[in-house]
């Protein structure tokens, strides 16, 4: 991939990394809101709901957070040179597949084995 086409990837990524971490805080600063607003509800529904939100608070953080990391791969992959190549077979991943997803570190049919079991991820944590 020539640089013009990297330096492209690398700003779409790093406009990204912004909104993602943006979004994380937000949901941060939202769960903790629900948590220090103890109006002195005594109603078990009401302290129910109040949990859930700060529940979904949490897990949308979570998420985003999630997102922030695979961004930060993604630039150090550019950084390193190895952006757009499956790491998985080592074959370019298209060019089509990086603009849909430009944190993908699989091309699709690698991507798919790997969703369906039969694939061995050389990054698996198990």
């Amino acid at each position: 991939m020539d640089q013009e086409k990297l330096d492209r990837f690398r700003g779409i990524l790093l406009e990204q990394l912004r909104q993602h971490t943006e979004s994380a805080r937000a949901n941060q600063n939202d769960g903790l809101e629900f948590a220090a607003n103890d109006d002195g509800v005594k109603d078990v529904a009401d302290m129910s709901v109040q949990d859930v939100n700060q529940e979904i608070e949490y897990r949308l953080s979570e998420r985003e957070s999630q997102m922030v990391a695979d961004i930060d791969q993604a630039l150090l992959r550019l950084d390193e040179g190895s952006y757009g190549v499956c790491a998985r077979c080592g074959k370019d991943i298209p060019e089509r597949r990086l603009e849909a997803v430009p944190t993908a570190r699989y091309d699709a049919e690698c991507q798919t084995l790997l969703e369906q079991g039969t694939g061995e991820d050389e990054h698996a944590t198990l």
